[in-house]
């Protein structure tokens, strides 16, 4: 009976190893604090909500990446906090390559865990 190697059995063990092996091989992997990733669920969970929940509005992609903080819908990470601006539509609208029909803009505060500012949600500029 062959045996799987042990890192195979426990997933944290695998992803541990991986990103040891990136970094000792000279890989860049992103330190993306616990605040930015509660800032991008925030700010996410706070868009769906205005604009009538999941079943009529998706935000864009970059709004489901935590591992990199929000990626391209980040616009400033600074001591006032979190800004994020990013389009949205409804079910499908990225997939389909058919073009936003709102923007949002949310400021979230320093530690994510407060909206401070929803300072645009509309159509997009």
């Amino acid at each position: 009976m062959t045996t799987l190697p042990t890192a195979l059995l426990r997933p944290a063990l695998l992803l541990t190893t991986l990103a040891s092996t990136l970094l000792s091989a000279g890989g860049a992997m992103a330190q993306v604090s616990m605040a930015n990733v509660r800032a991008v669920n925030l700010a996410r969970e706070t868009a769906v909500n205005l604009n009538g929940g999941l079943s009529v509005y998706r935000p864009a992609a970059c709004m489901f990446e935590t591992s990199n903080g929000g990626g391209a819908c980040l616009v400033a990470d600074d001591d006032q906090g979190f800004l994020f601006r990013f389009p949205g539509g409804g079910p499908g609208w990225q997939q389909e390559a058919i073009n936003p029909s709102l923007e949002t803009e949310i400021r979230v505060a320093p530690d994510g865990r407060a909206v401070e500012e929803i300072l645009y949600n509309g159509a997009p500029r």
